[in-house]
C-alpha cells in the first residue's frame, strides 16, 4: 500500500492507466440489462480453424460464467467476465446477434457490427536506451551495456532453432558499447558478434551515441558516423539503419550525414517528457513513417514514435510484449485497432496529452499502413537490458494467431519491408525538424560556451596541421569529447542530488559531464597551439626583420579583421620598440600593445601582445608581418570620456548608461539605424526572469501548462551601466560598462569597434549567482528591420522564416550555430553568436508548454536565450561562476544575400585570424601571401582543411538554396577527388591547372581529397 501510495504520487499517469484506457476506448458497450454491461471490442486478430478457413476475433467483455453466443461462434467468460469470440473473417461489414446467457437463459440481445480490419505485421525491436548516466554514473552505465551484448549473443544462441520470426533479435541503439565491446572481448566472441550482424540476429545502429544534434557542429556529426565505415571496414558489419531516441527532434543535416554514411533509414522515437507538444504547430499532420529529404534531395525512411503515442521508445512494453503472454494478447490486437481507426492510439490523460479536449489530434488520419515498428526494452526502463521475453511471445503467438504476424526484427527489417512494399505511398517533408528539449542546452551555458569555442577551434587547429604537412593526432578524441558533452544525457534523473551511485548521483554525473566539455576546449587549444607552431615552423621570417608572424585567416571570405600576436622577451626585448610592416606592401600597420609584466603574472610567458587590423586576409589564406624596430614605443590608448559612444568608418554606437542597454547603432555607409528604438527591451539590454514554480520536483516542467504570464513570477532588467573604460587605440575604440541585475553579482559589456572592420562586437560577461529558482537569462537584439528573419544557420542546414521544416517542429524557439540575417530591399543586416545557440525570435515566451508569449510580437527582435535552469530532470539544476556570451553585428547595403553576410559576420567570433611567429631555417622569407585554398561562389566555404595520409582534404559546404557548381583552387593539385563527406560515394573531378569543377547540391557537404605533385 505504502508504495503504491507513493506512486501515485508521481502524477504521471501509470501503465495500469493508460492500458485501462485502451482497453476502454477501444471497445463500445453493446448491451445493458439487469445491471449487466457487455462491451464489444472487434480486433484485428486471425486464426484459422480445422478447415483453413480465416476467422476473426471480437472481444467481449461482461460478467464471469456466463455463455456468449455470435453467429456460429460460442464461448464463456472467464473469471475475469472476457471471452473471445472467432467468427468468420468478413470483407464488407456484417451484423450479427449477441447473445448472453447465464444459467437461467437468455439475458440479453444486441445487433454487433462486425468490420473488416488489417492483416498487420508487428516488427518487434528489442534494443536499450542508452542514456549515458540518468539512472547511475556514466562509467556504470556503459560497462552495463557491453554486459548486455554478452547478454544478447547468449540469447541468440539460444533461439537458433526457433522458426525465424521468433529468434531472439537485437538492435544496438547507439553504437558506442558495441565499439568498446568489440574492442575489448575476446577474438572467438568478436568473430560469432560479427557473424550473428551478418545473419540478422544482431543489428549495430549508426550513432554512437544519442545526440542532441543541433548542439554538434556540422564536422562534429559527421566525425560521429566514422565509426559507420569502421565497423564495415574491420569487421564488415553492414551499418544500414540509424535510432534517434528519447530526443524529441532532429536537425536537417542529420539527413545527408546519415547518407554520407551510406544509411537511408532512421527510427526516431521522441519522448513524451514535458516540453513536446508538437501537436500544436502542424505534428498532427505527419504520417508515421515518412521521408525526410533535405534541401540536397537526399533522403530518409522516418519512422517516428510520437509524444501523444504513449511511451515513445517502450511502446511495445505498454502493449506488454515485455510482461507476458496473456497481457499482450489482450492489449497488442487492441492497440493495433487503435492505431486504424483514431488519430492517437491512446485518449486524453495519457503521456503527451496537454492541451483542451478536443484540441489535440482532430485532423491526424490513422495510421495508414499494415505495418508497425514496435520498440521493446527488456524493463520498463532507460538502460534496461535484453529479455527472452519478447521472442517466447512471438514464438507463442505465431502458433496461436494467423494475424497480426509478430517478427522478432532488427531495426532494418522493418524499413526493408517498407521500401519494398509501400515507398511511394509515404509523406515527404523537407527542413529541420526543430526539437523540442533544445532549451535544456541553456541549462548549462558556461560547459557548452566552451565546447561551441571548441568547435571551432579544431577546424583551424586541423587546418593548420594539415598545411604544416602533418596529421593532427588527437583530433578525433577531441571531437568525441565534444560529443559526449553533446550527448542528450545531461545529468542524473535528480540532478539535485549527491548521491554515489543510482538516479540520485547528479553531483557525480554532472561533475564528468562538464568536465568533458571543458576538457574538449582545453584539447582544442593544445592542437591549435601545436599546429600554430608547426605551421611557422614550415615558413622562415624575414632576414632583414626582428621577427615575422604568419597570420592565417581559416575562414572561406577575404576580410580585414583584427589579430592577436604574442612577441615573447626573449625574441624581442620589451623596451624595444616595434613598428608592424605589412610584407605585401612594406606599409606599416597601426598595432597596439599589451605588455605581460612578471611584476604582476610571473607564471605566464613574458613579452607583450600585439593587436593589430590586417586588411585584405585571403579566405584560407595567410600573410607575414614582419617586427622591425620602430622609432617610438607604441602610443597609448586615448580616453574617450564618458558618454558611451564609440565610432569607426562603418558605425557609431551610442550606449544610454541609465538604461543599461545600446540606444543606437548607426550604419554610417547606408545612413540607416538599425536599432527600433520602440522596442520592448534595448538592445543587448540583459533580461532576467524568474519562475513560480518549485524546483526539485522530477519531471515537473513536463507536467506544467500555462496558457498565459500565471506563472511569470518576477521580470527584471539590468539598468545603470557605469563605464570602466572607454578608449581608442590604433586598432579601434571600446567601450566596457558595468551594471548589475537580478540573477548575478554582476555584468560586464564590452563593445569593440575596430578600425577598418564593418562589424560590432559584442561581449557579455556575467558573474553567475548559483540558485535553484526556476530562472532563465536573456539578451534583446531589437533590429530596425522590415520583417522576421530571411535565413539562421543550423547544423548541415540554413532555416529561415520561408523555409519549409518538419511538421511538428519547435517553434517557440530556434537552436542555431552562429547566425540570423535579415533582409530589405536596402539593407541586410545579421546578428552572430559564439557560445549562445537558443535564440527566441518576436517575443520571450513562457518555458512551459505550449509556451505562450510574454511579450508582443516584434518579428525583427532577436532575444539570445542564453541560459536557463527550466528543466526538473536530466540537465542541472543551476548555474553559477562567470560566463561569458559574445555576438556580432554586421550591416550591408545593396542587396547582399543574407546567408553571406550572417557567415561574413560570424567568421570574427568563429574564424579569428590566428598569429604565429615563424621559426623555419634558411635565408629565403615566406612568400608575403598566399591562398591554400580557394573557392569562386560566394555561397561555398571552405570549412577546413585536413590531411588523409600525404593527401590534402578540403572541406566544402554550401549555403545556397540551389545546387551550385564552384572552381576550387589549390596550387599543385593534379587530381581532386569528390565525395558527401565520409569517403563514399567518390567520383573524380576534373581539374586544370590546380583547379578543380566540384558540384554541391543545395546546402550541402563535399570533401575534396587533393592529391598533388608527390602523388
Amino acid at each position: 500500500m505504502t508504495s503504491r501510495l507513493l506512486t501515485e504520487s508521481l502524477g504521471s499517469p501509470d501503465y495500469d492507466g493508460i492500458r485501462a484506457a485502451l482497453r476502454h476506448d477501444t471497445s463500445a458497450e453493446v448491451l445493458a440489462v439487469r445491471g449487466l454491461s457487455v462491451r464489444a471490442a472487434v480486433l484485428p486478430l486471425f486464426r484459422r480453424d480445422a478447415a483453413g478457413a480465416l476467422r476473426q476475433a471480437v472481444r467481449i467483455e461482461a460478467g464471469p460464467g456466463l455463455t456468449l453466443r455470435l453467429g456460429d461462434a460460442e464461448e464463456r467468460t472467464d473469471d475475469a467476465g472476457r471471452a473471445t469470440l472467432l467468427v468468420p473473417a468478413v470483407d464488407a461489414p456484417r451484423r450479427l446477434t449477441l447473445e448472453v446467457r447465464d444459467g437461467a437463459g437468455l439475458v440479453g440481445a444486441a445487433p454487433l457490427d462486425v468490420t473488416p480490419q488489417r492483416k498487420w505485421s508487428v516488427f518487434v525491436v528489442h534494443h536499450s536506451h542508452l542514456d549515458i548516466g540518468y539512472t547511475d554514473t556514466q562509467g556504470t552505465v556503459l560497462r552495463h551495456h557491453l554486459d548486455y551484448l554478452d547478454a544478447a549473443l547468449r540469447l541468440s544462441r539460444e533461439t537458433d532453432g526457433r522458426p525465424d520470426d521468433a529468434r531472439f533479435r537485437w538492435s544496438v541503439e547507439s553504437s558506442l558499447p558495441a565499439l568498446r565491446w568489440l574492442a575489448t572481448r575476446p577474438d572467438d566472441q568478436v568473430a560469432e558478434f560479427v557473424d550473428r550482424t551478418r545473419s540478422g540476429n544482431i543489428e549495430v545502429t549508426a550513432f554512437p551515441m544519442q545526440l542532441h544534434t543541433e548542439a554538434c557542429s556540422t564536422d562534429e556529426l559527421y566525425r560521429q558516423l566514422r565509426f559507420v565505415k569502421d565497423l564495415r571496414d574491420r569487421h564488415g558489419i553492414d551499418v544500414r539503419s540509424a535510432m534517434h531516441t528519447d530526443i524529441p527532434g532532429a536537425v536537417v543535416g542529420v539527413v545527408d550525414a546519415l547518407n554520407a554514411a551510406g544509411v537511408r533509414y532512421l527510427a526516431a522515437a521522441h519522448n513524451w517528457a514535458g516540453r513536446s507538444v508538437p501537436y500544436i504547430t502542424g505534428g498532427d499532420k505527419l504520417g508515421r513513417p515518412f521521408r525526410w529529404r533535405a534541401p540536397s534531395g537526399r533522403e530518409l525512411i522516418v519512422w517516428f514514435t510520437d509524444t501523444p503515442h504513449g511511451m515513445a521508445y517502450m511502446e511495445g512494453n505498454t502493449v506488454g510484449l515485455v510482461d507476458g503472454y496473456d497481457l499482450a494478447e489482450d492489449l497488442l490486437p487492441r492497440y493495433l485497432s487503435s492505431l486504424a481507426d483514431r488519430p492517437y492510439p491512446y485518449g486524453p490523460g495519457t503521456f503527451g496529452w496537454y492541451a483542451a479536449p478536443g484540441q489535440v489530434g482532430a485532423d491526424k488520419a490513422p495510421d495508414v499502413l499494415d505495418a508497425v515498428h514496435l520498440r521493446v526494452q527488456g524493463a520498463h526502463a532507460d538502460n534496461a537490458g535484453p529479455s527472452i521475453m519478447p521472442a517466447d511471445i512471438a514464438l507463442r503467438w505465431n502458433a496461436t494467431w494467423e494475424y497480426p504476424r509478430l517478427r522478432m526484427a532488427t531495426n532494418a527489417d522493418f524499413f526493408a519491408h517498407v521500401e519494398e512494399h509501400h515507398h511511394d505511398r509515404l509523406q515527404v517533408h523537407e527542413g529541420d525538424w526543430t526539437d523540442w528539449w533544445a532549451d535544456g542546452l541553456g541549462s548549462g551555458a558556461r560547459p557548452l560556451g566552451h565546447v561551441r569555442r571548441a568547435q571551432n577551434v579544431l577546424r583551424t587547429a586541423e587546418t593548420l596541421h594539415a598545411l604544416a604537412g602533418a596529421e593532427a593526432e588527437g583530433l578525433d578524441d577531441a571531437y568525441d569529447k565534444a560529443a559526449l558533452f553533446d550527448e542528450h544525457t545531461w545529468g542524473a534523473a535528480n540532478p539535485w542530488e549527491d548521491a554515489e551511485e543510482g538516479t540520485d548521483s547528479g553531483g557525480l554525473q554532472w561533475t564528468r559531464k562538464s568536465a568533458v566539455g571543458y576538457q574538449s576546449y582545453d584539447d582544442a587549444l593544445d592542437l591549435l597551439q601545436a599546429g600554430a607552431r608547426r605551421f611557422g615552423a614550415a615558413l622562415a621570417p624575414a632576414p632583414d626583420a626582428l621577427a615575422s608572424f604568419a597570420v592565417l585567416n581559416p575562414g572561406s571570405a577575404a576580410r580585414t579583421d583584427v589579430v592577436r600576436a604574442f612577441l615573447p622577451r626573449d625574441v624581442v626585448p620589451v623596451d624595444i620598440p616595434v613598428t608592424l610592416l605589412d610584407a605585401r606592401t612594406g606599409e606599416p600597420l597601426p598595432h597596439h600593445e599589451e605588455e605581460v609584466d612578471p611584476d604582476e603574472w610571473p607564471t605566464r610567458p613574458i613579452g607583450r601582445h600585439l593587436e593589430a587590423v590586417v586588411p585584405d586576409v585571403p579566405g584560407m589564406g595567410r600573410v607575414r608581418l614582419d617586427v622591425v624596430r620602430g622609432e617610438a614605443p607604441a602610443p597609448a590608448p586615448v580616453d574617450l570620456g564618458r558618454d558611451g559612444v564609440i565610432e569607426n568608418e562603418y558605425y557609431r554606437v551610442t550606449y544610454d548608461l541609465a538604461e543599461g542597454h545600446l540606444s543606437s547603432v548607426f550604419d554610417k555607409a547606408a545612413g540607416r539605424e538599425l536599432v527600433n528604438a520602440d522596442a520592448a527591451a534595448g538592445f543587448g539590454q540583459y533580461v532576467y526572469d524568474r519562475y513560480a514554480t518549485a524546483p526539485h520536483f522530477n519531471h515537473m516542467s513536463g507536467h506544467m501548462l500555462v496558457h498565459d504570464r500565471t506563472l511569470l513570477g518576477d521580470r527584471a532588467l539590468g539598468r545603470h551601466a557605469a563605464v570602466v573604460r572607454c578608449e581608442r587605440t590604433p586598432v579601434g575604440e571600446r567601450l566596457i560598462v558595468e551594471l548589475t541585475g537580478k540573477g548575478v553579482d554582476w555584468i560586464r559589456t564590452t563593445l569593440d569597434l575596430h578600425a577598418g572592420v564593418p562589424r560590432l562586437d559584442l561581449r557579455f560577461q556575467l558573474g553567475k549567482q548559483p540558485t535553484a529558482t526556476k530562472e532563465a537569462v536573456f539578451f534583446a537584439f531589437p533590429f530596425a528591420a522590415g520583417g522576421p528573419p530571411a535565413a539562421w544557420e543550423l547544423t548541415g542546414g540554413v532555416g529561415g522564416t520561408g523555409v519549409p521544416s518538419v511538421p511538428g517542429s519547435a517553434e517557440h524557439m530556434r537552436p542555431i550555430r552562429h547566425w540570423v540575417a535579415f533582409e530589405d530591399p536596402d539593407l541586410t543586416v545579421a546578428w552572430a553568436t559564439l557560445e549562445a545557440p537558443l535564440v527566441q525570435f518576436g517575443s520571450i515566451h513562457m518555458p512551459y508548454a505550449p509556451f505562450p508569449p510574454t511579450v508582443d510580437d516584434e518579428p525583427a527582435t532577436v532575444y539570445s536565450w542564453a541560459l536557463n535552469n527550466i528543466w526538473d530532470t536530466n540537465f542541472p539544476s543551476q548555474q553559477q561562476g562567470e560566463t561569458t556570451f559574445r555576438y556580432a553585428v554586421a550591416s550591408a547595403a545593396g542587396g547582399l544575400p543574407g546567408r553571406r553576410l550572417g557567415a561574413l559576420a560570424a567568421a570574427g567570433l568563429t574564424d579569428p585570424f590566428v598569429a604565429t611567429l615563424t621559426t623555419g631555417a634558411g635565408t629565403a622569407p615566406a612568400a608575403p601571401a598566399e591562398a591554400f585554398a580557394s573557392v569562386d561562389d560566394p555561397d561555398v566555404q571552405v570549412t577546413s582543411i585536413g590531411r588523409n595520409g600525404a593527401d590534402l582534404v578540403v572541406r566544402l559546404r554550401s549555403l545556397a538554396a540551389a545546387p551550385v557548381e564552384t572552381t576550387l583552387t589549390v596550387p599543385g593539385m593534379r587530381r581532386a577527388i569528390v565525395d558527401s563527406g565520409l569517403g563514399r560515394d567518390a567520383a573524380e573531378a576534373p581539374v586544370r591547372d590546380g583547379a578543380a569543377t566540384v558540384r554541391l547540391p543545395a546546402c550541402g557537404i563535399a570533401a575534396v581529397t587533393v592529391k598533388g605533385n608527390t602523388e
